[in-house]
């Protein structure tokens, strides 16, 4: 599952490719970081490196469960 994780006053955002295979739990991991209950979010990637993200510092998180949105290829529509 592909997570893309965007961060406050910065132009690029995250992109990571998550091991999880369920996207509610990724974003209970989140929830939780908003709501005060930890001050980052830690998500594990593919290749097994571990990334945290300073719940303080989200701006959004677009969750694509299957991959869809990968695009191959050069312009048009």
């Amino acid at each position: 599952m592909d997570v893309r994780i965007g961060v406050v006053h910065t132009p690029k955002e995250l992109s990571l490719e998550v091991l999880s295979e369920d996207a509610d739990e990724v974003v209970k991991a989140f929830e939780a970081a908003l709501t005060g209950e930890g001050p980052v979010v830690w998500l594990t990637d593919k290749d097994g490196r571990r990334v945290g993200i300073p719940a303080d510092k989200l701006a959004y998180v677009e969750i694509d469960q299957h991959g869809s949105s990968k695009r191959v290829g050069f312009g048009g529509p």
